[in-house]
């Protein structure tokens, strides 16, 4: 597991700017797709007739 020490390291600060970019991309999808107005099944795919 990591420890305080890691986490003062140059790697470990780059770790958790990553780790919080992450999340934060995430959290703005995830309200987005809560702000939509949702599809009905039967309209979200295409049919194609064969005959």
């Amino acid at each position: 597991m990591y420890d305080s020490r890691f986490f003062h390291t140059k790697l470990g600060k780059a770790a958790v700017v990553s780790i919080a970019a992450m999340l934060a991309f995430n959290m703005l999808a995830l309200s987005q797709q809560l702000q939509a107005a949702p599809i009905p099944l039967a309209l979200a795919t295409h049919t194609v007739e064969l005959a």
